[in-house]
C-alpha cells in the first residue's frame, strides 16, 4: 500500500484531529496520507483514483459519501466509527491502531456490496443520474399530503402507491430507513432490491423483495412538491409526471473487513440492542 486518503467529517472537529494522528501513523509505516473533508466531494472525486485505500472518520453518513465517490474506481473503504450507529464501520476509536496495522500487513478480506443506480427523467429528457449505497426515496416534500407513485417492475405495471413515499433500497439500505418503516433485513451479500412504501393509504403496504437484476420505474403524480432523495444526502425536487428508474449499479462498494464473514449478524444484534444468546 502506497497512498491512503483520510476523509474526516467537517462538523466533527475531533475527526480532523484523529485524522492527523492517523496520517502520522501511516507515514511512519511508509504510506503516504492525504487528508480531506468527506463533504468536499468534488476534490475527493478528482483524486480518488490515485489511492489504494479510503479511510473514513465519522459515522455511516461519511461512509455513504465515500461509497458514492469511490463508485467506479474499486478503491476499498475502511471506516472508523465516530458517529452514532456505525453499521458499516470496521474500526472504533479505541482499536484503530491495532486494526490499521493488520490492514497494512494484508490481514483482511474485501466485502463487495451492490450499489443502486437511479436516473431521473422529465418529459423524455434525462435530468441526472445518481449512485446510492443505501437507498433511493421518492416522496412528498413539505406538505403533509400523499403522492401517487405508479410503479413498474421490468416494464410491467405493479401498482400505484398512495403514500408519503416509496423506498427503493439495497441490501445495505435494508438496515437504514427501510428498517425504520418495518422492512425486512437482507443479508449484505445479496444483489436484490427492496421496495417498501412509507405510510401508504388504501394501497399495498407490504415490502417486496425483487428478484436479482430487476429494474424499478416510478412515475410521480402530485399537485404539490415531491422530492427525490439519494442516501438521505442528495435532494432533488420533483414535478408531476417525473419518472425515476432504479436498478442495480454496475459498480460495487468494497469494504475492508477484519472480522470473520458472520460479522454482519453480530453487528446487527449489537447495533439494534437485541439480546445476545451467547
Amino acid at each position: 500500500m502506497k497512498k491512503a486518503a483520510l476523509l474526516h467529517h467537517p462538523k466533527l472537529p475531533e475527526t480532523l484531529d484523529l485524522a492527523g494522528e492517523m496520517a502520522h501513523h501511516l507515514e511512519e509505516r511508509g504510506v503516504s496520507p492525504w487528508l480531506c473533508s468527506a463533504w468536499d466531494e468534488d476534490e475527493v472525486a478528482r483524486c480518488v483514483g490515485d489511492f489504494d485505500l479510503l479511510i473514513t472518520l465519522g459515522g455511516d453518513g461519511t461512509i455513504l459519501r465515500a461509497a458514492r465517490i469511490a463508485a467506479g474506481h474499486s478503491v476499498p473503504i475502511l471506516g472508523l466509527n465516530m458517529g452514532r450507529v456505525g453499521f458499516l464501520a470496521e474500526m472504533e476509536i479505541g482499536d484503530w491502531r491495532e486494526k490499521l496495522q493488520r490492514v497494512l500487513a494484508g490481514e483482511y478480506w474485501l466485502e463487495e456490496r451492490v450499489m443502486l443506480h437511479a436516473e431521473l427523467w422529465r418529459g423524455g429528457n434525462a435530468l441526472g443520474d445518481f449512485e446510492a449505497l443505501n437507498d433511493v426515496v421518492i416522496g412528498r416534500a413539505s406538505f403533509a399530503r400523499v403522492v401517487r407513485l405508479a410503479t413498474y417492475i421490468d416494464g410491467s405495471y405493479l401498482t400505484t402507491y398512495v403514500a408519503d413515499g416509496l423506498i427503493v433500497a439495497s441490501p445495505t439500505g435494508s438496515t437504514a430507513y427501510a428498517l425504520s418503516v418495518g422492512g425486512p433485513i437482507l443479508p449484505a451479500e445479496l444483489r436484490n432490491i427492496l421496495l417498501i412504501p412509507v405510510a401508504s393509504y388504501l394501497s399495498l403496504d407490504r415490502a417486496i423483495v425483487l428478484s436479482e437484476g430487476a429494474k424499478v420505474e416510478i412515475e410521480v403524480s402530485t399537485d404539490h412538491r415531491a422530492i427525490l432523495t439519494v442516501d438521505g444526502q442528495i435532494h432533488v425536487e420533483l414535478e408531476d409526471a417525473d419518472r425515476v428508474a432504479v436498478g442495480v449499479s454496475p459498480h460495487t462498494c468494497r469494504f475492508v473487513r477484519l472480522q470473520d464473514r458472520a460479522y454482519f449478524y453480530r453487528t446487527l444484534m449489537k447495533r439494534l440492542c437485541l439480546p445476545s444468546y451467547e
